[in-house]
């Protein structure tokens, strides 16, 4: 059973929200954050552990003796499954952000199977974040990972085509993305940047805002993409980051230049399986012209894949090459 924590302040907890206040309580800060959100992760949201180590970017077997080491933790320890009172919550916030964060992306784009799109995992994320917001509205980072959900998820009417493949951001019909959730992002990404405290979900989502706001795929502001991008991963370094600021280079000042950071980033080996790599190789050979050497990417990218969409988008994409 759940408990109050009863310092003697009268510091009540006051999560209006079954759910987010288990997530609260998940997040013990006696576990490392890692732990604390692939638990969470897998006890409340329901995520397999195949599901939490693509988020991780780690092999299954090394995830799921992660998860084993923090459950023996906490039976160890004795760290108590305990809502958290209300001075206490900051400390959580992090955790909380990443499991929704985390919790959202497995929605947009899932890991494995027939769907590419699970949208009650998204609808749910969206739907605890704005609940964190009114609990939190002095945190710009709640408001900037709502607004970043509201704006990709405005375009998910256009992300797959009645046969339910896969319509890149490019080729999407920007005519069914959702104007209401648009504007709701961009007000509260705003809002939440003028507090003068950025961090990663408020520059993801300005990243977003600059896809979003562009009324035709060739006006997209690259350049400031690949700015947004570089700072991202000085706030958290990543190698998905380096990887999304090669594209926007790529985009930005010629296929060449995104390329050789692509290049350099596979020889480091730390998105080895990862098949969003090799997909962007593909793109920026074929813009390239070299044709063969992007046929080679496109084949590695599909075997990597674990959607069926994904693995139909890139069959199509090979075929096209001739």
């Amino acid at each position: 059973m759940l408990e109050t924590v009863d310092d003697g302040a009268g510091d009540e907890p006051d999560v209006p929200d079954d759910r987010l206040r288990l997530i609260f309580t998940c997040c013990h800060p006696a576990l490392a954050l890692e732990a604390r959100v692939a638990l969470t992760l897998r006890t409340l949201a329901g995520l397999g552990t195949t599901e939490i180590a693509r988020a991780f970017l780690v092999g299954e077997q090394a995830m799921a003796k992660r998860l084993a080491r923090a459950k023996q933790k906490i039976r160890h320890a004795g760290i108590p499954y305990r809502v958290p009172p209300a001075h206490l919550l900051p400390e959580r916030l992090p955790a909380v952000l990443a499991v929704l964060y985390l919790l959202f992306n497995e929605g947009y784009s899932a890991t494995a199977g027939a769907d590419l799109v699970r949208h009650d995992l998204a609808a749910e994320a969206i739907r605890l974040a704005r609940v964190l917001v009114r609990l939190m509205p002095d945190e710009p980072e709640a408001a900037g990972l709502l607004a970043l959900m509201l704006l990709h998820h405005a375009r998910r009417a256009a992300r797959l085509d009645d046969a339910g493949d896969l319509v890149v951001l490019e080729d999407q019909d920007r005519g069914r993305w959702d104007a209401g959730r648009i504007a709701e992002g961009v007000a509260l990404l705003d809002g939440a940047l003028r507090r003068g405290r950025p961090g990663p979900y408020q520059v993801q989502a300005a990243i977003a805002a600059c896809h979003a706001t562009a009324a035709r795929p060739e006006d997209t502001d690259w350049p400031q993409i690949a700015v947004l991008y570089a700072r991202l991963a000085r706030l958290v370094p990543s190698p998905v980051v380096e990887l999304n600021r090669a594209v926007a280079v790529g985009m930005a000042y010629g296929p060449a230049a995104g390329l050789a950071l692509i290049d350099g980033l596979r020889e480091t080996g730390a998105l080895a399986g990862y098949h969003l790599l090799p997909a962007a190789r593909a793109d920026l050979l074929r813009r390239l012209g070299r044709t063969a050497e992007a046929a080679d990417a496109y084949r590695e990218a599909a075997g990597l894949a674990t959607t069926d969409a994904e693995r139909r988008y890139l069959a199509r994409r090979l075929a096209a090459l001739g």
